[in-house]
């Protein structure tokens, strides 16, 4: 009868550290409920502050090239005024010459 008196003795011992542990965490699960997580962002806002500066001057830059650029094109001629006219002539010139021959 010792044998299961000091088998229940220990059984009674271990449920008694069990439910011990099972009340630690318990307690423990209820101050990681309350604790509140705060993230230090300060670097990152930094770090996101320079890149948006830094894209900032890269889009600046871009609008720029494209207004020289389509003023380039504005202003580009394919042919010079001096040549046109010179064709216009040589044109009027060649069918009044034909018009003179074939009349």
């Amino acid at each position: 009868m010792t044998r299961i008196e000091e088998l229940s003795k220990l059984l009674v011992e271990e449920l008694n550290d069990f439910d011990k542990g099972i009340e630690k965490l318990g307690n423990i699960n209820e101050e990681l409920k309350m604790t509140k997580l705060k993230m230090d962002l300060t670097e990152y806002k930094s770090i996101i502050q320079s890149h948006q500066n830094h894209m900032d001057k890269h889009q600046k830059v871009i609008e720029q090239f494209e207004e020289r650029f389509n003023e380039k094109i504005r202003k580009a001629k394919i042919y010079p005024n001096w040549a046109v006219v010179i064709f216009i002539i040589c044109v009027i010139v060649s069918l009044v010459l034909v018009l003179y021959i074939f009349l």
